[in-house]
């Protein structure tokens, strides 16, 4: 018997007793379902999805996850340049993970977004020092069959504005994988 023979000892079980793992279209519809109901909870869940990801790297949460506003952190420790301001990049990452979260979520369950236009204006400095997370809230400005664009704007601890950015997105299918 070689490895890939029904029976083998190495062969995957296929049977319906075996839990499959949950692919992305799951993961996205089960987000949908719960951000549909309680944003908070959805917040916590995508916060939970982030991990291992860029989002997840900049120690981003989410606090509120639905399609009308989308709110997340992110510190600003660890996420500076070297001259120990917060990067615009790490600014722009967050940005884009908003408007992205929104915009799937305005799509429907049976979609991703993915981006196809950023720009994002720096309005001040940020350290360590002087605030410990920039917050992002992100809204839609159209939402669109095919076509999402969201504006997201970063504040600091004292509600000073950072950043504001400017998200499109394509609305894809996600595969069932």
């Amino acid at each position: 018997m070689t490895d890939s023979e029904p029976g083998s000892s190495t062969a995957p079980d296929r049977s319906p007793r075996a839990a499959a793992p949950e692919g992305a279209a799951a993961r996205w519809r089960r987000l949908h379902d719960v951000a549909a109901e309680d944003p908070r909870a959805a917040a916590a869940l995508a916060t939970e999805m982030g991990a291992g990801t860029l989002a997840g790297r900049t120690g981003t949460e989410f606090l509120v996850l639905g399609a009308e506003e989308v709110v997340a952190r992110m510190p600003v420790a660890g996420n500076t340049q070297p001259a120990g301001l917060l990067h615009g990049g790490a600014s722009a990452a967050l940005a884009e993970t908003v408007g992205s979260m929104g915009a799937s979520l305005a799509g429907g369950p049976g979609t991703a977004a993915v981006g196809v236009d950023l720009n994002a204006t720096h309005h001040r400095a940020v350290t360590p020092a002087r605030s410990t997370w920039v917050t992002a809230t992100g809204r839609p400005l159209h939402v669109g069959r095919r076509v999402v664009s969201y504006e997201v704007v970063l504040v600091d601890d004292g509600g000073r504005r950072v950043c504001t950015a400017r998200l499109t997105c394509q609305l894809v299918p996600l595969p069932d994988a």
